[in-house]
């Protein structure tokens, strides 16, 4: 991919910042209108709930875009299955659509919106396991993929705030609030710690790919202490 400010540069970088302010945004929106009468919706024990509320069109239209995205996305390629961004962009897109079609909980005291319109207990732990492969691959990106990085201003001292920090974090994070999802529900601690945890995941992922899109800005503090560059 180039590194220059080409054509092909920015369309990357344009991508990067429409898959973070997706992720960022979904939670924000979603909690928002659930507190406008209108909407006739509550708030839900999880982001996926949502499928079950007036509200399902645009959870599931926000996870199949971010979804396309990750699929089309041409990143680069590596012999490492770890750090080979191609390959683990399209996985991670086709797990949001998984996460978008199959509903998290196929109880039948609600009506079924489905491509498999079943009642089976499969379907939801199915949901659960596209979204828990969905923020492992993300959070590997962060970690072993962003931090790859460009040609760096070496007479730049590295900053506390250089991206990769910022991308090894954000991934660190990622894995951390899916620990605790399960676990907080077990320990029944909130009713609400699976959506607070989903939406801080979805934060920092959607962070990480705004940081990598330059979407803060690249010149002058943020060029020197998160990009190493001289503007």
């Amino acid at each position: 991919m180039p590194t220059t400010n080409t054509p092909a540069t920015k369309t990357y970088r344009r991508i990067r910042n429409a898959i973070g302010v997706l992720g960022i945004g979904l939670p924000i929106v979603l909690v928002t209108l659930s507190f406008i009468p209108f909407f006739d919706t509550k708030p839900q024990p999880s982001i996926s709930h949502y499928y079950y509320t007036n509200l399902r069109e645009l959870f599931t239209g926000v996870m199949c875009a971010v979804g396309l995205f990750l699929i089309r996305y041409d990143g680069h390629t590596n012999p490492r299955f770890w750090k080979n961004d191609s390959r683990l962009t399209n996985i991670a897109g086709w797990m949001a659509f998984g996460v978008a079609l199959l509903p998290t909980n196929t109880c039948c005291h609600h009506k079924i919106y489905t491509l498999i319109p079943l009642c089976y207990d499969v379907i939801g732990w199915l949901h659960y396991g596209f979204a828990a492969v969905f923020f492992f691959m993300l959070a590997i990106i962060s970690i072993n993929v962003f931090t790859i990085g460009q040609n760096k201003d070496e007479s730049i001292p590295i900053s506390i705030f250089n991206e990769n920090n910022i991308y090894r974090v954000c991934g660190w994070l990622m894995l951390l609030f899916i620990i605790l999802m399960p676990i907080f529900s077990w320990l029944k601690i909130n009713h609400y710690s699976t959506p607070i945890l989903e939406a801080f995941a979805l934060f920092v992922f959607g962070f990480s790919w705004l940081v990598k899109g330059r979407a803060l800005g690249e010149k002058g503090w943020i060029g020197l202490n998160v990009y190493r560059e001289r503007n």
